[in-house]
């Protein structure tokens, strides 16, 4: 029985300071130890900062049937940092395989929606209404976001999945385009869109 995840392509990527060998194997070796179970990894990012004190170890998991599961953590020591990050994946992981056992699935839309993610300043409020043209956000982050048909539950868990701050699906039960989003209190909040 295979026990560790052989030959997964890792990449690991350094940000302001040179990569050690031993900073590249030890993360290396976290990730192929990760429990092979459900969802299998595909292939595997590491990136690391630093900033000042700040150690920063993000994981992106590229994972099979499209699910990408992502974490990352901060602390005063990068290898503390990449443990935490592993523990926070594995325990996403776990979330993902029980919750997808335990209901069965709606169809899946077949259609799929991309939507612009951008980041503005707050000089934004100030933008007059009657100007010709929008206010140029200072961030633009283009990414693919599928709008699934899903469950409040599928929801939350595609929520604890990765560091986004919101979910925007088709409720599978009331077929209305549903936002859920973290509250400050930790607590879940949705929002239904109504034609």
């Amino acid at each position: 029985m295979q026990t560790a995840n052989v030959n997964l392509p890792i990449t690991v990527t350094v940000r302001h300071e040179s990569v050690t060998d031993s900073l590249r194997d030890y993360a290396q070796k976290k990730i192929e130890g990760l429990h092979l179970d459900y969802p299998r990894i595909i292939e595997a990012k590491v990136i690391l900062d630093v900033q000042k004190n700040r150690h920063i170890a993000e994981i992106i998991l590229f994972c099979a049937n499209h699910i990408t599961i992502e974490a990352h953590t901060e602390g005063q020591d990068m290898y503390a940092a990449i443990d935490e990050t592993v523990d926070k994946i594995a325990r996403r992981m776990r979330k993902h395989k029980t919750r997808l056992l335990k209901k069965k699935r709606p169809h899946r839309n077949d259609s799929i929606r991309h939507l612009d993610e951008r980041y503005f300043r707050e000089e934004i409020i100030d933008h007059p209404e009657e100007a010709e043209h929008d206010p140029e956000p200072f961030i633009v982050h283009p990414e693919n976001y599928r709008l699934r048909t899903m469950y409040k539950e599928d929801a939350v868990m595609e929520l604890e999945l990765n560091d986004r701050p919101f979910v925007l699906y088709k409720s599978a039960r009331r077929g209305c385009l549903t936002i859920l989003y973290r509250r400050k209190d930790g607590e879940y909040g949705a929002i239904d869109i109504k034609d």
